[in-house]
């Protein structure tokens, strides 16, 4: 089942009012069950496309997932990237910067976790939280001590800084995907409710989740401002509606298989030399049986 991420994708230039962009969209598959065979088959082609990008060896991936709290990052790493092997796959989440992350220019922590060639890496949370977070709460940038903190350029200075950082990463063979899980404010207060009903969600919940919703316009100010400004034609930004985790899962697997497609890796060939050694060691093998 073919599905199209076009719409959900943040063209070079685009400006960017959340406002406008949907938190639910009509259902991609009829049923469950369709959903469940859709989501098997992106997974199974998504395997076996990372087998060859293991092999291959040439180009890095990097995923990146931003979003308010509850909007679904963790089950969607998890359905999303549930054929991968693991040797080929690393995940990374950001949390409050070390004292010695805040030591280092805001780029420094994501650049030591970006994945190797042949390997997919995946941010969960990313360098982009210092044009998100740090801007809703500005008094952050104290501890930072950046020489700019008082500048009303800093942001402006930020995305350019982002934009040099991911075209450099692009050049030199890794490949940006980025995703904003964008869900409504009612459907946060929903999915709070149940992790505090659940007991076996209630570690998930935090005091310090109900106090960031009272910034929720500012939140939707900065990623609007954000992603208009880091979104380019190598290193998208896709909107994904994601009020309905399985819409969103769908969404996000079709985007990263027509990446992978588009790199087209392939396994190394093997030169005519090697296969006849190959030829006979197997020859030797099945002569041996015991």
């Amino acid at each position: 089942m073919k599905i199209q991420t076009k719409p959900f994708c943040v063209n070079d230039g685009k400006k960017v009012n959340l406002k406008h962009w949907p938190n639910r969209t009509k259902d991609l598959c009829g049923s469950k069950a369709e959903f469940e065979r859709t989501l098997h088959e992106h997974v199974h082609h998504l395997s076996k496309l990372q087998r060859a990008f293991y092999a291959d060896g040439r180009h890095a991936l990097l995923i990146i997932f931003q979003a308010m709290d509850a909007a679904g990052k963790d089950s969607a790493i998890q359905h999303v990237m549930s054929g991968v092997n693991p040797q080929g796959c690393q995940v990374f989440s950001f949390k409050k910067p070390s004292a010695e992350e805040l030591a280092h220019d805001f780029l420094w922590r994501a650049a030591r976790a970006l994945p190797e060639r042949g390997r997919i890496g995946i941010f969960n949370r990313s360098y982009y939280e210092e044009v998100l977070v740090v801007r809703v709460h500005q008094e952050l940038l104290k501890t930072e001590k950046v020489p700019d903190a008082d500048s009303n350029k800093i942001w402006k200075h930020r995305y350019q800084s982002i934009r040099n950082f991911e075209r450099h990463l692009h050049r030199n063979g890794t490949h940006i995907i980025k995703f904003f899980l964008h869900v409504s404010k009612d459907e946060q207060r929903q999915r709070f409710l149940k992790r505090i009903d659940d007991p076996e969600k209630n570690w998930k919940f935090s005091p310090d989740d109900l106090k960031e919703r009272a910034f929720w316009k500012n939140y939707m100010h900065a990623y609007g401002e954000c992603i208009t400004a880091t979104s380019t034609e190598d290193c998208p930004w896709y909107v994904i509606p994601a009020d309905d985790k399985p819409t969103a899962r769908l969404l996000i697997s079709q985007v990263i298989l027509e990446r992978l497609e588009r790199i087209n890796p392939k396994y190394p060939a093997v030169s005519a030399q090697r296969c006849k050694e190959l030829l006979a060691i197997r020859e030797e093998l099945a002569k041996n049986q015991s």
